[in-house]
């Protein structure tokens, strides 16, 4: 079998969310001000914790590798996105489309992964606050994320990988506002068997397993909270999974919500709008949902921003 770059195919078209010149404006100062406030956002959060000695526990360990996950996840699709827009041209070159697969795949991961692992130490620092500084010691923290960066590096390696050996023919438009790996795999020319199974395999392992470990890790953690007597005692155990629960909740829905809109043979414009939540509001959402609930947060982003702290 030869490579899939011997097709001599040289770029794709992305489609975008909308062919209308008049949109291309609006659409275009949307996402340029829903990216600036996701960087914004998510690097006030990196900055309050790396600041404050008190935040500087695994929970907000966690908290900040999430953020800078979330800056490159929507780093790797937008500014093309607005690059486009600006200069009028949909094309993406054959390596940047691969590239671009690659990074998203590979920050996908990274975020279910570290959902994952900070449900793990909400149920360790619950059900078990006695062992918690034993268990969650800075190495093991550490070794948590590192195992994450390389099953999803891994993870999108294999698929970027396995893009490359397609062959492509005439259709080169990808209905997308991004080298969505699904989008590109579907106008191959070649056989797409092998990708369509390693895409399913990576669905159940790297999606349904880190969403059962985060199901079983809330199933324990509500059982625990159910045993505390006291209402207040109840309701502080409760507040420190309050900001960590809402966003699996948005980030579980609008991926749900996109494997039901790429199902629908209406319209594949569908499915690239739905992407938006994920891509774009979701990352922008966070910094927001732990400031909000969260005192520590707030505290130290008011010392940043020179605001009175009470």
């Amino acid at each position: 079998m030869e490579p899939g770059n011997d097709t001599q195919i040289s770029g794709f078209l992305l489609l975008g969310l909308s062919e209308d010149p008049e949109l291309q404006p609006l659409i275009f100062g949307l996402f340029l001000s829903m990216y600036m406030i996701t960087v914004f956002g998510n690097l006030l959060i990196i900055l309050a914790v790396r600041s404050d000695s008190h935040l500087h526990t695994p929970m907000y360990f966690f908290l900040t590798n999430l953020s800078f996950v979330d800056i490159c996840f929507t780093s790797t699709t937008v500014p093309k996105m607005l690059q486009n827009i600006q200069t009028q041209s949909q094309v993406i070159t054959y390596r940047g489309c691969v590239a671009q697969i690659y990074f998203f795949l590979l920050f996908t991961g990274l975020d279910d992964f570290l959902l994952t692992v900070m449900a793990y130490d909400r149920f360790v620092a619950i059900c078990h606050p006695l062992h918690y500084t034993v268990i969650m010691k800075p190495t093991y923290c550490v070794l948590l994320v590192l195992v994450s960066w390389m099953m999803s590096a891994l993870n999108s390696l294999l698929q970027s990988l396995m893009v490359l050996w397609l062959s492509f023919c005439r259709e080169v438009e990808v209905s997308h506002f991004f080298c969505e790996i699904n989008q590109v795999v579907r106008i191959a020319c070649s056989s797409t068997l092998l990708n369509d199974m390693m895409m399913y395999f990576a669905a159940v392992l790297l999606a349904g397993g880190p969403l059962a470990g985060i199901i079983y890790s809330y199933s324990k953690i509500i059982s625990s909270i159910l045993r505390i007597s006291s209402a207040q005692g109840k309701y502080k155990a409760f507040s420190t999974c309050a900001s960590h629960l809402s966003v699996v909740s948005l980030f579980y829905c609008t991926l749900l919500g996109v494997y039901l809109s790429s199902t629908s043979p209406q319209s594949y414009n569908s499915s690239a709008v739905a992407s938006v939540m994920y891509t774009v509001v979701t990352p922008m959402l966070n910094p927001f949902i732990y400031s909000l609930r969260n005192k520590d947060i707030r505290r130290a982003l008011k010392r940043i921003l020179g605001v009175p702290v009470m």
